[in-house]
């Protein structure tokens, strides 16, 4: 999909139709919550996240969820990392890349 406006009316991009997707700097991995390690849950938790052209995270929608208080962990996480900006045409953009954060008990 385009996105919203396709980045016309303030609307981020998506990756690709000369995007340059964002690159990650730094990653937070996130942190179980004591019932989901109780029972064993794994898996991965999706979010759309919306990347601000200054690198920062801006909206975050879960799109697969896990439950048992993961998936305010992962977007609690998702909101710390940090990107070198997407660009179109040379110049710093929003988009909206999916990200799945995945929650493996070791």
């Amino acid at each position: 999909g385009k996105g919203i406006g396709g980045g016309t009316r303030g609307g981020p991009y998506r990756s690709g139709s000369g995007v340059t997707p964002p690159q990650l700097r730094q990653e937070i991995k996130p942190d179980y919550t004591e019932d989901a390690r109780r029972r064993g849950i794994e898996g991965e938790v999706v979010l759309e996240v919306v990347v601000l052209a200054d690198g920062s995270i801006g909206s975050v929608r879960v799109v697969r969820s896990l439950g048992f208080g993961l998936d305010e962990r992962a977007v609690r996480a998702m909101r710390r990392w940090q990107f070198s900006p997407a660009e179109r045409r040379g110049v710093a953009v929003d988009v909206v890349v999916e990200v799945a954060m995945e929650f493996r008990l070791r």
